[in-house]
């Protein structure tokens, strides 16, 4: 991560080494020095200068990198490197995930055609703040770098920091963008710039929620919202200690329709709400008016959306426009079984 913000300040860079499995944290000036040797094999082999190549690492902290291994693998990497490779490399990063992360768009300026791909991995140790997480997003428009890197935040902050899968955050998580002007499409007009902001949105939405879905152990994924709030802030901070909640998390994966841990998780929030005024749905089915259950017949209506692998919750605290939302998912057994023998 340190080397990698670094060389980022120039805004080029030419090639990306990644490795999963290891996370090379904490092993102090040789876990350092491992990582640059990686980007300097990679940096050989391709005939770069060692600072136009960025580094990743993502897997079990502690560990010492078996760099020989990895510099021994370097050339047939290189090798094997081809325009259709993003799916080889989505599978590659992937650690306990059980699927590859991968998506495409296509954006079109006067005629023209570009493109933007997004390859992720993910399983555990995720929460707002990117997490356990690496992304990895390549597009062929010719734009700035402050422009890009400008995009790419507000970007993330709409999507990538917007989910949770327990609750933990770990030392790797990174997304870079990389563009490489070959569609001869360039951000001209705000206009423009829009629209690819809109199509990167999209693409890293779809990323996140593929990450959310194949979360360890994971059962069902929820859209927490909260509307109502006296700022958009105030709503994501509650969506978030909602989504975040292990009795919410486990409520989930029980399928208990339990809103009295939900008024309570947003009581500890932190921000200003109104005890008496809350709203409180499962999709469509109302369970609370005013903070008071709406009843036994709301409460079976509830269940039957918390049985289907994706729903929503909302919670409308009746207090002004603010609104957010954030996508969590349920705490399993499954979980506590992989996490609990991780390294072994």
């Amino acid at each position: 991560v340190r080397i990698t913000r670094k060389r980022m300040e120039t805004g080029i860079s030419n090639a990306v080494i990644v490795n999963s499995g290891n996370a090379n944290c904490c092993n102090g000036e040789t876990g350092f020095q491992d990582a640059l040797n990686m980007a300097g094999a990679t940096a050989r082999g391709l005939e770069l200068t060692d600072n136009k190549v960025l580094v990743a690492s993502t897997g079990v902290i502690g560990k010492r990198l078996p760099i020989e291994k990895i510099e021994t693998a370097v050339p047939n990497l290189i090798e094997a490197l081809n325009p259709d490779g993003f799916m080889d490399f989505a599978k590659a990063i992937m650690t306990t995930d059980t699927v590859p992360k991968l998506e495409h768009r296509q954006g079109h300026v006067h005629g023209r055609t570009y493109n933007l791909v997004g390859m992720a991995k993910g399983s555990g140790m995720i929460a707002p703040n990117m997490a356990t997480m690496l992304c990895f997003i390549c597009t062929d428009v010719s734009i700035p770098h402050p422009l890009l890197r400008k995009v790419l935040v507000s970007a993330v902050d709409k999507t990538l920091n917007r989910i949770c899968i327990d609750g933990d955050t770990s030392t790797n998580d990174t997304t870079l963008i990389l563009a490489n002007g070959q569609s001869n499409v360039s951000m001209d007009t705000m206009g423009q710039i829009e629209d690819f902001q809109r199509l990167l949105e999209q693409l890293l939405n779809s990323l996140a929620k593929s990450l959310v879905k194949d979360g360890e152990g994971v059962t069902k994924c929820v859209d927490i919202i909260v509307k109502g709030a006296m700022s958009n802030q105030n709503a994501h901070t509650i969506a978030n200690t909602l989504a975040t909640s292990p009795l919410v998390k486990t409520a989930l994966f029980g399928e208990d329709a339990n809103w009295g841990r939900l008024i309570a998780a947003a009581g500890r929030a932190g921000v200003p709400i109104d005890p008496d005024s809350i709203d409180i749905y499962f999709d469509q089915a109302q369970m609370t008016r005013n903070s008071i259950s709406c009843g036994p017949e709301a409460e079976i209506q509830a269940t039957r959306a918390l049985k289907k692998p994706e729903f929503s919750i909302i919670m409308d605290l009746n207090m002004g426009e603010g609104s957010a939302s954030v996508l969590t998912c349920d705490f399993t057994i499954d979980y506590i079984k992989i996490n609990a023998d991780y390294r072994s």
